[in-house]
């Protein structure tokens, strides 16, 4: 085939590509907004309890209020700031954790079962544990963000070193290659999309542990209104506080997924 040839191909290829992508995203709002739309429509004719579900133009009238009053948005920062530094740690820790295991068989040996049971214990039963290690304050809140997603990260990222080829471990080996460089040169390369991957879990794993230390011991952030709300009996403060978990969970996710394209297309 020509040059020309395959630009022509390459050039169809693309459109085709994106004019999917604008028909996914265009049925994606198309169905939101009906989601929306049917909502509220259920609420105004009284088919279902506003007192409990709300509906969607309340929470928005809430969320402006709260944000032009400038209350809104320190409970917004405090529980993003604490997801970020909950999911970094539970990821860096999670990968250095599988690094050490797979450097020693020995240490495998001994800790692989140990993991299991770990992963299958309800991290947000230690809550109380943090609280009294750390107090009831921030540092609980992350160790609880951290926790939640750490023991499937190193699961995670050790099952992957294990599945490298081990063909290619042998042929540094064979090239008087030591374990450190057949770490950096073979295993870690080869396991960069399955870490990638992990990072993309933890974001949902990360917020679950934080919300779930904001209900426990924190004073402000989204979780501590979705208490506040419940006590009160205001489930618009409820519902406001989940959709704006739901958007930032989202963009952070996207971030990572961002990421997550452009890091596996320079590996390519």
């Amino acid at each position: 085939m020509q040059p020309k040839e395959l630009e022509s191909v390459h050039r169809r290829y693309v459109k085709e590509v994106h004019k999917t992508r604008m028909w996914v995203l265009t049925t994606q709002g198309i169905l939101f907004l009906l989601f929306l739309g049917l909502w509220e429509l259920l609420a105004r004719t009284n088919t279902i309890n506003i007192l409990i579900f709300s509906y969607p133009s309340k929470i928005w009238a809430q969320f402006w209020a709260q944000l032009l009053d400038g209350s809104l948005l320190p409970h917004i920062g405090m529980t993003v700031w604490e997801t970020i530094i909950g999911f970094l740690l539970g990821t860096i820790l999670g990968t250095v954790l599988a690094a050490i295991i797979w450097w020693s068989p020995f240490l495998s040996r001994v800790l692989e079962p140990y993991l299991v049971i770990a992963n299958s214990m309800p991290k947000v039963a230690l809550g109380p544990v943090f609280i009294v290690s750390f107090g009831p304050g921030l540092f609980s809140v992350i160790a609880m963000g951290c926790a939640i997603s750490v023991i499937i990260t190193t699961i995670n990222i050790y099952s992957s070193f294990k599945e490298v080829n081990q063909n290619y471990v042998k042929v540094v080996q064979t090239l008087g290659g030591n374990k450190r460089q057949i770490f950096t040169l073979v295993i870690l390369p080869a396991t960069i999309p399955t870490i990638l991957a992990t990072l993309k879990v933890n974001v949902g794993l990360s917020w679950v542990g934080v919300i779930v230390g904001e209900f426990l011991v924190s004073e402000q952030g989204l979780g501590y209104l979705i208490i506040y709300g419940f006590q009160v009996f205001n489930f618009t403060l409820v519902m406001m506080s989940l959709a704006i978990i739901a958007v930032v969970a989202t963009l952070m996710y996207q971030g990572v997924a961002f990421l997550e394209r452009r890091l596996t297309s320079q590996f390519k």
